[in-house]
């Protein structure tokens, strides 16, 4: 029979053990930490669209930069618009340093109108940072016949939306809503590819896109003038001359300050981010070598190459954003949920 004194010795050993391993796993340093391991890069869209392009882009070059230079493995979770993929980040992934993912740029503003499915608290992410704002477009193709928005509010046009309730749906609802149009949303595909090649097709006649994705992915599009830019939203680019801004065409404040949440994402571009969670020197590990990259002449050689615009966001900036969505008026929130789908 065990007598008190051995119960309490077991258990006195049994602390001392756990003290042991705890101070071990602190005491490990960053490089040690990711010498050998693997940095999952998840994206919530499918392969071949801008989100994935991106994605894989950095993941190229990130490892080079972080100490104990881990292997980045891409990786692409669909579902419903990147919703799953946050989800999972949030949720399920380890919370060590080891997943990482691009998020969906409309995720924190679904957040914010209290979307049904949403699964994370966009605040408690690790922002990591985004290689570049986003400008979004509506892309109409040439056969249309339609040259402005006086034109589109005379007749019907069909325009396509990846998975429900992203930003390439919400953008031309929007438009319909505060301009008058009578753009036709059909949702539903699975990625920018297949959206792409219904637009060859003549499925639909239109979409919502990143001014950088479409001259990342179909710079033959602008080139041959099969498709051409109706009007866009966020910062205007230098090379986006002679198109209207949304934001511009808008005159009742009100109605701009909605439009400022749905297009919230716009300031966040790509935005990496790190699950909840990550102890701080490896959070830091991550923030630093995505800075680093940036400067990479490897990744900036590439970067020319893909005709990718950089401008750059960093993760204080992102935080800036997300806090501002998550805050705003309740009214203006409730307003906006009315262009994401539930």
């Amino acid at each position: 029979m065990k007598t008190v004194a051995h119960l309490i010795r077991r258990s006195l050993l049994g602390g001392l053990a756990a003290s042991f391993l705890c101070a071990s796993a602190q005491a490990q340093s960053v490089e040690q930490f990711y010498k050998g391991k693997t940095l999952h890069s998840l994206v919530g869209l499918s392969a071949g669209g801008g989100n994935d392009l991106q994605m894989r882009l950095v993941a190229r070059h990130l490892g080079k930069h972080i100490p104990g230079k881990p292997t980045v493995v891409p990786q692409n979770m669909i579902g419903a618009a990147g919703l799953v993929m946050a989800n999972y980040l949030y949720r399920a992934a380890p919370q060590d340093g080891t997943y990482i993912g691009l998020l969906s740029n409309t995720l924190p503003s679904r957040q914010a109108v209290g979307l049904d499915g949403v699964q994370y608290d966009a605040s408690k992410f690790g922002w990591i940072g985004s290689i570049s704002n986003t400008v979004e477009i509506l892309l109409l193709w040439k056969t249309t016949g339609v040259t402005s928005i006086e034109d589109a509010k005379k007749q019907e046009i069909i325009v396509g939306g990846v998975g429900t309730g992203g930003i390439g749906s919400s953008y031309p609802r929007m438009i319909n809503e505060f301009l008058g149009t009578k753009f036709k949303v059909i949702e539903g595909y699975p990625g920018s590819p297949q959206l792409d090649l219904a637009m060859e097709r003549g499925e639909v006649f239109g979409r919502a896109h990143t001014w950088s994705g479409v001259k990342a992915s179909k710079p033959q599009w602008l080139a041959n003038k099969d498709a051409y830019v109706l009007v866009y939203g966020g910062i205007k680019p230098p090379d986006l001359n002679g198109v209207p801004s949304l934001e511009e065409l808008i005159a009742d404040p009100a109605n701009r300050q909605v439009v400022g949440i749905v297009l919230a994402g716009l300031k966040l571009g790509y935005p990496f981010t790190a699950t909840p969670g990550v102890p701080a020197d490896r959070l830091k590990a991550l923030r630093d070598a995505f800075q680093a990259v940036l400067t990479d002449p490897e990744f900036l050689k590439e970067t020319e190459a893909m005709k990718v615009d950089l401008s750059p966001v960093s993760w204080q900036e992102m935080t800036a954003v997300v806090d501002a969505t998550l805050t705003a008026p309740p009214d203006v929130r409730e307003r906006a949920k009315a262009f994401f789908a539930e």
